[in-house]
């Protein structure tokens, strides 16, 4: 197979760039030293996370004057994500840090006054003067996670030669991808756009892309702005979950709970197995699921680190499936069978590199509120949350919250954040407060949803997954009063989830709530509803959703 050199550099999930790469028929070979990148034809340049970060990371080690060496040889260069915030002089993420200044001007972050930051999901690329630039189609989406972004002025980038394709979120329009001879760089992830992203990825590795461009080079920008800015585009995102744990046998299978008990009604207690981890995110991802997250409720104990056998389950994976893998379960400090003292960080980057895009923490991101609140709101910068988000991005970290209703029966009968509900309590309680729960859900805490869920986002967490022990398993929909307070209470991305049992379910918490996805479990693995009978509903009910659009 021909060759695509990767800058090798602490810069989150590359197995699935690697993955996607060999998908459309090119072979990697790592560039461990600046020395090596001479070496290279055609070079990538990903990144995922913090713009300083990854900037001093590849300036610590002296790739910078090599990479801007390999580009000014008029070699292929693709960036991707911060590879693209590296073509600009600077962002606001880290104002002290130096991009590769191919292009003057300076990042700067969402609002996140009126709408969710990070920009979490799938949106369009649109290039009205070039609407086939780099593979890229009017109609497909394309999946983005962000903060920071190169806001988009009219004919600003054109003038100097640049092609454009725009994205809008929340009436912010921003800079989705450039190109101009050849350089490509995309703030989303084609490794993680399904099709539509592989064929962006194809059409640079074969030449196409650049072929194409250098025939219909960027035209000045004229005429009026609703021409040349992409309309709102961000597209209701439908998740699939699996529980995963091993069943009596020692196999990992896929589960469903009913209120967190996963065990059969019947005599022998067996746990519940609905199919095959692997087997099933693809299935899943084939019917259009906009992410796939594993959830790990099995403890493996006595298993080294190394061997997790979610590891495998993701390597596997994200063989095939190229969207956006979530992992929880395990991700915290520990010790090996062997004694070695393994951080959270540590594990975390071992998901990572076997494929995950993020990480979900549960009871420990619980654990860690009630000490951050103890100490007065203060952070240490020791705990999971902070390490891994310093590390790889808010974007990598999710936190997975498992409340249960508490009724009072009235407004001041606790110290906690308590909702009005229409659901009224065993004796007619017209309030209730959701309480936190850990291990699983078998242990309550005395901390509300609302504490924890502002505790976790001061600490760094970019996305919330939002459970509902009552909701669990019961097919009824999901719980629209928790997760309006929780959207209320805070700024970062919400994923509502339990209760979904059919695809009204799904109309009903977008059109009622502000949610920024919705997943579904029990319904897809009983095959009750597919992902993408979900999808068309939706689609007929007037709210944007993506489509798969097959084999590339």
């Amino acid at each position: 197979m021909p060759k695509v050199h990767l800058l090798d550099y602490v810069a989150g999930n590359v197995r699935s760039l690697v993955n996607a790469i060999e998908k459309v028929g090119y072979e990697v070979e790592w560039i461990r030293s600046p020395e090596e990148v001479v070496n290279a034809e055609k070079l990538i340049l990903p990144g995922v996370g913090h713009f300083g970060h990854c900037l001093s990371q590849l300036a610590s080690a002296g790739f910078l004057p090599a990479v801007r060496a390999h580009i000014d040889a008029g070699k292929p260069f693709m960036g991707i994500c911060v590879g693209l915030q590296a073509v600009f002089s600077s962002s606001a993420e880290d104002p002290d840090c130096s991009g590769l200044g191919l292009i003057s001007g300076s990042l700067d972050r969402f609002d996140d006054s009126t709408k969710s930051v990070p920009h979490i999901g799938w949106n369009n690329a649109s290039c009205p003067t070039n609407p086939t630039l780099y593979g890229l189609r009017p109609s497909s989406k394309y999946y983005y996670v962000h903060s920071y972004k190169y806001p988009y002025k009219r004919g600003d980038l054109e003038s100097l030669g640049w092609a454009v394709a725009t994205a809008t979120y929340g009436g912010e329009t921003f800079v989705g991808a450039i190109a101009k001879g050849n350089i490509l760089a995309t703030q989303f992830h084609p490794e993680k756009s399904g099709v539509a992203g592989l064929r962006v990825l194809r059409s640079f590795l074969d030449g196409s892309g650049a072929a194409a461009l250098a025939s219909n080079p960027p035209q000045e920008a004229h005429g009026g702005a609703a021409e040349l800015v992409a309309a709102e585009g961000l597209t209701r995102r439908v998740i699939a979950c699996l529980d995963v744990r091993a069943n009596d046998q020692g196999d990992l299978v896929v589960t469903k709970g009913d209120q967190y008990d996963v065990r059969e009604k019947s005599a022998d207690r067996s746990v519940r197995n609905l199919g095959k981890p692997v087997d099933m995110a693809r299935k899943y991802y084939e019917q259009g699921a906009d992410e796939v997250t594993f959830l790990n409720i099995t403890s493996f104990r006595d298993c080294p680190i190394a061997d997790l056998p979610m590891l495998e389950i993701l390597r596997r994976t994200s063989e095939t499936v190229f969207v956006p893998l979530t992992v929880g379960g395990g991700i915290r400090d520990t010790v090996d069978v062997d004694g070695t003292k393994v951080s959270a960080l540590e594990i975390a980057t071992m998901y990572f590199k076997s494929g995950a895009d993020k990480v979900s923490i549960g009871s420990d991101a619980v654990l860690a509120a009630e000490e951050y609140y103890a100490a007065g709101k203060t952070l240490y910068g020791n705990t999971a949350i902070e390490q891994i988000s310093k590390a790889y991005g808010n974007q990598a970290v999710v936190v997975s919250v498992d409340p249960k209703r508490v009724y009072v029966p009235k407004l001041d009968a606790t110290r906690h954040a308590t909702v009005k509900t229409k659901f009224l309590g065993p004796k007619g309680e017209e309030y209730c407060w959701y309480a936190c729960t850990i291990k699983g859900g078998r242990e309550t805490r005395d901390l509300d949803v609302v504490e924890l869920t502002q505790a976790v986002e001061a600490m760094g967490a970019g996305e919330i997954l939002l459970n509902c022990i009552d909701k669990d398993g019961t097919n009824s929909g999901f719980d629209l009063e928790l997760i309006t307070q929780v959207k209320e209470a805070i700024k970062i991305p919400v994923i509502a989830s339990s209760g979904a049992g059919n695809p009204g379910h799904f109309q009903e918490v977008f059109e009622e709530t502000t949610t920024d996805a919705a997943l579904g479990a029990g319904m897809f693995h009983r095959g009750e509803y597919t992902v993408q009978q979900v999808k068309d509903y939706l689609t007929e009910k007037g709210l944007v959703v993506r489509q798969f659009e097959g084999d590339l």
